[in-house]
């Protein structure tokens, strides 16, 4: 837990070249991904990895690009909500939850089959970059006590 009186540092101003490197990352991760994917899958990270900031601006992305509160609710308890999402959607979240979580065991080899199952290659790789990216931003985010609804786009 943090003390919110305890100022932390900008990352942006502090290290622009690699907020810049890591913006450029997040770009090219989510390209020909669908983008209601893109937005489960960081909820999910951010979840996982109890950041408040993250999950805050990507649940509003997700409303603002047309996403139901309904599936919203169930992101967290997907395995038992699985009515809610497409197939490839369960498998990402999946692999979402085992990379995330990588130090409990790796990535087991169901979970990356039935990934690999409804992603070509390239998409594949495109997701392990996404789920890569999310959780360097979760960090970066916890790290520096990023407050949720305050300054989300100039800097994380």
């Amino acid at each position: 837990m943090t003390n919110n009186d305890t100022k932390r540092l900008n990352f942006a101003k502090s290290a622009p070249k690699a907020f810049k490197a890591l913006i450029g990352f997040d770009t090219a991760a989510r390209e020909k991904l669908d983008p209601a994917l893109v937005e489960l899958v960081q909820i999910r990270a951010s979840q996982l990895n109890g950041c408040a900031y993250c999950l805050h601006m990507h649940t509003s992305d997700a409303r603002k690009a047309g996403e139901s509160e309904e599936r919203l609710h169930m992101v967290q308890v997907w395995r038992e909500a699985s009515n809610f999402f497409t197939e490839p959607e369960l498998a990402a979240l999946g692999l979402t939850e085992a990379v995330t979580l990588v130090s409990g065991g790796g990535v087991p080899d169901e979970v990356y089959a039935r990934a690999a199952e409804h992603f070509t290659e390239p998409e594949l790789a495109q997701l392990l970059a996404l789920i890569c990216t999310i959780n360097t931003w979760n960090r970066i985010a916890l790290s520096t006590a990023k407050i949720p609804g305050t300054d989300e786009r100039a800097a994380v």
